[in-house]
């Protein structure tokens, strides 16, 4: 490729870029000087120019009827099925138009599209109610911030999705339709962008260095990382991790520990595929290695409950319960007691259980059951009555989905079998 050639078109498409982001900022201070814009505007088809940094209440969802739009998007769904062909046409479309928004994805977009998919459906499934979906939203929009995204990039999505819209649903396509659509859409974007204003005083990352790498199985490895500035988490929570060789590729871990003074964290990290971050942190990471962690999330462990825990953990969902116990040693509430049950495959699979033992020693409150034969769910079910318990559980989807669905059976209200969902698949 010729050089000179190629460093006009970097120069062209990075001026581009900043001329959008020049009159995105421009038009923002116009609409606070003059009247701010509604996100669901009389005009509800089109660039959506002015939509985006408007207001419409603080949560971003006043006055939005998404039960109507929720009838018109389904009643019309079958047209665009399946949503992954109109994600693809979608991301196709906005490259070609903003070729600059190209470097802000990851290299691969397989995991990316799954992700846009499972929000959009769930942006479907749940804009009925509005109020709880915003709550949502907001947490999203604090996540991507990490990711630079700004509320002008939302203009360039809205307008590939209304291209991907018409290009699916070719001559049945509608301007009611493509309205609808326009309107969830602002409400998403309305609820992610207060989201973001709101976390302003807290970073969008924390830089971390590998102090620490231990490889427990072919497959499994535990990272010990160091912050240069405290990271603000509880244990039972979970952070996304960057690895330098995947730029703008985030993956979910729990921390394997108690927060410490020293700035010390630990992930355990199970490889889940020949590419990716798992792998690259399992297989292609060493001690003095720089990460990124994103905020932290998720929170399995209510503040102010103080009954008796049952922790159920399988493959890596140790990582979160560890750091309940070591919580606990730390801190426990008076006469709280706590079982942690941990199911493998055989003896060799128990990666973390000789620190598990040395951490349960001279501590009459906790017990540690292995389980390595049968159905993990049976074996916590059939070991005592629960029923005054709050029960925490994490591991691989199915694991959690049979606990959850035995302790139910065995009498536990819902509200206390937590687990968390975006990490529960």
């Amino acid at each position: 490729m010729d050089t000179t050639t190629s460093g006009n078109t970097t120069s062209g498409t990075t001026a581009e870029y900043d001329r959008l982001i020049a009159r995105h900022h421009a038009m923002r201070l116009r609409r606070q000087l003059l009247t701010p814009a509604s996100p669901f505007g009389p005009d509800p088809v089109g660039s959506g120019a002015d939509q985006y940094g408007g207001t419409g209440g603080p949560d971003g969802y006043d006055g939005y009827d998404g039960a109507a739009d929720q009838r018109l998007i389904r009643r019309d769904l079958g047209l665009l099925d399946p949503l992954s062909e109109l994600i693809d046409h979608l991301y196709a479309v906005m490259f070609r138009r903003r070729p600059y928004l190209r470097p802000l994805f990851p290299a691969s977009m397989e995991f990316q599209q799954a992700h846009l998919e499972r929000i959009l459906r769930h942006l479907v499934d749940h804009l009925h109610h509005p109020a709880e979906l915003a709550a949502t939203l907001r947490q999203l929009g604090r996540d991507h911030r990490k990711l630079g995204v700004r509320p002008v990039h939302y203009e360039a999505f809205e307008e590939a999705l209304c291209a991907a819209i018409r290009h699916r649903a070719g001559d049945r396509w509608t301007e009611e339709m493509e309205a609808a659509w326009v309107r969830m859409l602002r409400f998403a974007v309305a609820a992610m962008t207060a989201g973001a204003d709101s976390a302003l005083t807290e970073p969008p990352y924390w830089h971390a260095v590998v102090t620490g790498h231990e490889r427990r199985r072919p497959d499994l490895a535990v990272l010990r990382v160091r912050t240069g500035e405290p990271y603000p988490y509880r244990a039972g929570q979970y952070g996304t991790v960057e690895h330098p060789t995947l730029p703008h590729t985030w993956r979910q871990y729990s921390m394997g520990c108690a927060p410490r003074t020293d700035n010390e964290l630990e992930f355990h990290v199970r490889r889940t595929g020949p590419d990716g971050v798992s792998a690259a942190l399992v297989e292609r990471t060493a001690v003095g290695d720089r990460l990124r962690l994103g905020p932290p999330r998720g929170g399995l462990l209510p503040e102010d409950d103080t009954r008796d825990l049952l922790l159920v953990a399988g493959g890596t969902g140790l990582a979160p319960m560890k750091a309940i116990v070591e919580q606990q040693a730390a801190q426990r509430p008076r006469g709280r007691r706590v079982h942690l049950f941990v199911g493998a495959r055989d003896r060799g699979d128990l990666y973390d259980w000789s620190a598990l033992a040395e951490l349960g020693l001279h501590k009459p409150w906790l017990a540690l059951t292995p389980v390595t034969a049968g159905r993990l769910a049976d074996a916590v079910a059939g070991a005592g009555d629960w029923r005054e318990h709050l029960a925490c559980v994490s591991g691989p989807a199915g694991m959690v989905a049979s606990v959850r669905s035995e302790l139910l059976a065995a009498g536990l209200p819902l509200a206390q079998v937590r687990y968390d969902q975006a990490l529960a698949r």
